[in-house]
């Protein structure tokens, strides 16, 4: 690697360094895009063992480094990975996504639940994470992830994805202590496994709660923010210089509630202006994204376009760019190349196109 650090790109714009540009990766760059990927998941169908045999979860994890060299490399797995070691079995059907079953619905349910043992229950995750980082060294930074407690509760509860979160939020508003109990719960075990992920090579840690933007901001406040609190206070007192990140979809309502997470950097999706997205989380916090995926359906043109706007708008100061979701399975792998190609060489593009 160039330079006089040996410390990688991302990894040195999430502690604040400034640089010529910002650095790239994508949310679900490993994936059903890829054709390697594909051909990978016809030989593999199940979803665990794809994320759960380390060989198969490091060669899914570096198929779009090899391809496109991004500045980030993410651990291939899913936010509902940890919960078999609390005593919460899933399995991932292809069309339907996850199920739990039973789902979580009763206090005895909750009060059997066990602390989880990472070292015990996802001794593969170490596996993965430090090869991952013997493959991409200095190159690339590695990337853990979890699931925040109000999703991954959301998802034990529910039993399966849902349109409208009728169940959770009944159980919410009805039987509160019940919930809060459970979110506790959760948040000890995530921070626990985010600990995990950092002492076994991950250098950046994003919590996803994805279905947090679901909820009214008020009762954000109540549900999900202070349990995003609690995980990132026990991440941080273990590991104060680990950068964390984190992302809501759906979250321009609850924009400078997030900024209050204990997050290092919050990753906004693209219902929000960048500019605006700035401006509202002030000034100490980082920023990622925006790009609408969907914007890599359009022509080369409009892909930089769009990218080099949302460079202008986030400045030079802890920027990570990357899309504001995951990346479509249908995107043409073209586009996803340029848009790589085109967010590394920002800095000459933003001086030809000032």
């Amino acid at each position: 690697m160039t330079g006089s650090t040996q410390v990688p790109f991302l990894l040195r714009a999430a502690r604040g360094e400034i640089l010529e540009r910002p650095p790239v990766w994508m949310m679900r760059q490993a994936g059903r895009y890829m054709k390697v990927y594909r051909d990978l998941r016809d030989q593999y169908p199940s979803f665990r063992d794809r994320s759960e045999k380390p060989e198969l979860a490091i060669e899914i994890s570096l198929q779009p480094f090899r391809a496109f060299q991004p500045d980030g490399v993410i651990l291939f797995s899913d936010i509902l990975t940890p919960l078999p070691g609390l005593g919460i079995p899933f399995d991932i059907v292809e069309s339907r996504g996850p199920i739990i079953d039973p789902p979580i619905r009763s206090l005895e349910q909750i009060n059997q639940l066990r602390p989880l043992e990472p070292a015990e229950s996802l001794p593969f995750i170490r596996e993965t994470l430090q090869a991952l980082r013997q493959e991409v060294g200095n190159a690339a930074t590695v990337l853990g992830f979890v699931g925040a407690p109000w999703t991954l509760a959301a998802y034990a509860i529910e039993g399966k994805s849902s349109k409208d979160y009728t169940i959770i939020k009944s159980m919410a508003f009805n039987e509160p202590a019940m919930l809060h109990q459970f979110l506790s719960k959760l948040a000890d075990a995530i921070a626990t496994y985010a600990c995990y992920q950092i002492e076994s090579g991950a250098q950046v840690v994003q919590m996803f709660d994805s279905w947090a933007g679901q909820l009214s901001p008020q009762d954000y406040a109540v549900f999900a923010l202070p349990y995003q609190q609690q995980v990132y206070k026990k991440v941080k007192a273990a590991h104060p210089e680990t950068p964390l990140i984190l992302y809501i979809n759906g979250s321009a309502g609850i924009l400078e509630q997030m900024a209050t997470s204990g997050a290092d950097i919050v990753s906004v999706d693209w219902t929000v202006d960048m500019a605006q997205a700035r401006q509202r989380l002030g000034s100490e916090m980082g920023v990622q994204g925006n790009v609408d995926p969907c914007a890599l359906f359009g022509s080369k043109d409009f892909i930089r376009d769009r990218i080099l706007d949302t460079i202008r708008k986030a400045g030079k100061w802890k920027h990570i760019m990357n899309l504001g979701h995951g990346i479509l399975p249908s995107t043409p792998e073209e586009n996803a190349a340029f848009f790589f190609e085109t967010a590394k060489q920002a800095h000459e593009l933003l001086a030809v196109h000032a």
